[in-house]
């Protein structure tokens, strides 16, 4: 009886030919399908003879390795092309073969062309895995150079604006001057309108300088022995006419307050406190109520602000801390610092995470849902580590949470 390996050698002008015109339409092989048939077979019948499949494992690496580009999902699978050799050797043992040697032939073929078919999937799969990580990385890279590129926008930015910032309040303090110098009300009140702009336009530009260096990894903390207590003193001080101009109230519970001292910045962590006090001003309702609160936990203070506002879509949660991710809806954007709901640039929270996140804390926001009507409110943490020195540098233990813009 004809083995194989015979029976493809006698036949193989006719498998070619056969195989050649089922295949001349595939984009892949068209140019050159006569030849890549030859090969084919070549390799088939090398296999075939020797019991061996690694001539025709060889021929399909190369056919992978041949195409024009990296396989994606919009390139042509090399799978399609050798079922069809499988059907065309199928139909020609058929055709060709003697009835009692056609079913052990086929037998023969079928074994080695679905070896085969199994083999072509998994380097296709693989070929497929490697252009995917090669995707991902250039991707990656590409969010990185953008992500510095904004980063280096936003302080190029941010340090232009000082300069003409820093004239207009030039003029305006001497405005200022001339308007008392003469006794005229009007020029004082020109001069005081000018620097009440200039001064939130610095609160912006710095913002903007925090939000870079916060991005660019470059925040840099001057940690010491401070007491809490007189930090939110401080912060306490710092909103008190906000508070006044929403008729709010302010509640500090300082029993819960430690006594002892922390390790921190007491500028930056001053900041930070601050942000969330603005924050929780600006989303609670005229006469509502906002408490800050402390407990201390194992290694660790917990700084709670709870306002009595209108609380958070939980479909926002995730995104709070995002800078510029401030209220989408248009209308509602203020230049005034604690409108009730005013949307501003969106980079207090982001800075107030980054500045405790670089003290090694974290901070997140936790609230029942967003209700105007209703206000269930929010309340902001802040996890601090409690420490006896300086760390050698700054720590990031983020927990899993979330908060507010």
């Amino acid at each position: 009886m004809t083995d194989l390996a015979t029976w493809i050698e006698q036949h193989a002008n006719a498998l070619i030919i056969a195989a050649s015109e089922t295949l001349s339409g595939n984009e892949l092989l068209q140019a050159h399908a006569v030849q890549a048939v030859e090969a084919f077979y070549d390799a088939l019948l090398r296999s075939a003879r020797t019991f061996d499949p690694t001539p025709l494992y060889t021929m399909l690496f190369d056919w992978v390795d041949a195409r024009s580009s990296p396989m994606d999902e919009d390139t042509a699978s090399l799978m399609p092309v050798l079922a069809q050799l499988k059907a065309v050797t199928g139909e020609q043992i058929y055709r060709l073969a003697r009835p009692e040697e056609a079913a052990a032939l086929y037998y023969a073929a079928d074994t080695i062309f679905t070896d085969a078919l199994v083999f072509l999937a998994a380097i296709e799969a693989e070929d497929l895995l490697i252009t995917a990580r090669d995707q991902l990385k250039r991707a990656a890279r590409q969010i990185e150079r953008l992500n510095q590129a904004k980063a280096d926008f936003i302080a190029i930015a941010a340090h232009e604006l000082k300069t003409p910032l820093t004239v207009i309040e030039g003029y305006t303090g001497m405005l200022r001057s001339a308007g008392e110098a003469q006794h005229d009300e009007t020029l004082l009140l020109v001069a005081n309108g000018i620097d009440t702009g200039a001064r939130r336009l610095r609160e912006i530009v710095e913002d903007l300088i925090d939000v870079s260096m916060i991005d660019l990894k470059m925040l840099e903390l001057n940690f010491q022995p401070v007491f809490l207590h007189q930090i939110i003193d401080a912060a306490e001080r710092s909103v008190q006419a906000f508070v006044a101009q929403r008729r709010q109230r302010l509640v500090i519970e300082r029993e819960t307050i430690p006594t002892e001292p922390i390790v921190a910045d007491p500028e930056r962590l001053l900041q930070a406190i601050n942000k969330l006090l603005v924050n929780a001003i600006k989303y609670t309702p005229d006469e509502g109520q906002i408490v800050l609160t402390a407990r201390l936990l194992p290694g660790f203070i917990d700084l709670m602000v709870a306002d009595s506002g209108v609380g958070i879509d939980p479909r926002r949660l995730p995104h709070i801390f995002d800078a510029f991710s401030a209220s989408a809806d248009v209308s509602r954007h203020s230049s005034g610092k604690v409108k009730f709901q005013g949307s501003g640039p969106g980079l207090g929270l982001p800075i107030a995470k980054g500045i405790i996140e670089a003290h090694g804390g974290s901070i997140w926001a936790e609230s029942p849902g967003y209700n105007e009507h209703t206000c269930p409110g929010a309340t902001f943490h802040i996890m601090l580590p409690l420490r006896d020195e300086a760390p050698q540098q700054a720590e990031t233990v983020p927990l899993p949470k979330d908060e507010r813009a």
